[in-house]
């Protein structure tokens, strides 16, 4: 049973991080900063293997344990425990989630609406161009 409350414990440890990574970020995304996404992303994919590796580790000490065997009330209080801790922390990095995906939302909505700015400046110089030295050429021949 102490397997199993150490793997929980390694797992919030790793939520931990996961919800540290996704707080600094969220700082740079918010102020319009998003160089470092791409070591953003790829940090939180090796956090998540982690995480899938440490549930299959619980999947295994949990499949592994006499399930005749009485759990001491101390074993089932810090499961509780580390239970609840993962609860939290799943429930703050799925807000953290919705926020950074607003952020690069406000973000793409910026660069379209710059984009299409863009588009119409060209199309109004373009109106102005003169076609005067076309003609004079097609005169001249």
């Amino acid at each position: 049973m102490t397997r199993i409350v150490t793997l929980l414990n390694e797992k919030n440890h790793y939520l931990e991080k996961f919800y540290s990574l996704n707080e600094v970020e969220l700082v740079n995304f918010a102020q319009g900063q998003f160089d470092n996404i791409e070591h953003f992303y790829q940090t939180r994919e090796r956090i998540l293997d982690v995480l899938k590796y440490v549930d299959a580790q619980v999947e295994k000490a949990h499949n592994d344990i006499d399930m005749v065997a009485e759990v001491d009330a101390n074993a089932r209080q810090e499961i509780k425990e580390a239970l609840r801790i993962k609860d939290e922390y799943v429930t703050r990095i799925i807000e953290q989630d919705i926020q950074v995906l607003a952020c690069i939302e406000m973000a793409k909505n910026s660069i379209i609406k710059e984009l299409q700015e863009v588009r119409r400046g060209r199309k109004a110089v373009g109106g102005y161009k003169t076609k005067t030295f076309n003609n004079r050429l097609n005169e001249e021949a």
